[in-house]
């Protein structure tokens, strides 16, 4: 009894566990990729991991004046977003891509 669009159960299981494995993987190559985020053409430049784990924080010299710590705030924070959202981009692509092509909604993946 094949109940499962065609599938048999053998091979759905199959199926499930090279998803499983998928994942596995892009979590892996996540953990280990970089992204990179700047504001201010450069002068505020940030490094985070693809689980967003922020890994470094760059600030030129000329971006610290004691008359505009706002400024510098606004621009440590545009970069942070910045580099989330290639985190996130990159997640999902790569998430999409690990499931071959089975309907996962993205919550079930953590995206």
């Amino acid at each position: 009894m094949s109940g499962f669009g065609g599938l048999g159960l053998g091979s759905l299981l199959k199926q499930v566990q090279q998803v499983q494995e998928n994942i596995k993987n892009v979590v892996q190559e996540l953990r280990d990729t970089d992204f990179e985020g700047e504001a201010g053409g450069g002068a505020v430049r940030v490094k985070m991991d693809g689980h967003k784990r922020l890994k470094e924080v760059k600030i030129e010299p000329s971006a610290v004046d004691p008359a505009e710590v706002e400024t510098l705030e606004d621009l440590v924070l545009a970069a942070v977003n910045n580099a989330t959202e290639a985190a996130d981009k990159a997640k999902m692509e790569k998430m999409q891509g690990a499931t071959g092509g089975l309907p996962i909604p993205p919550e079930l993946l953590g995206l």
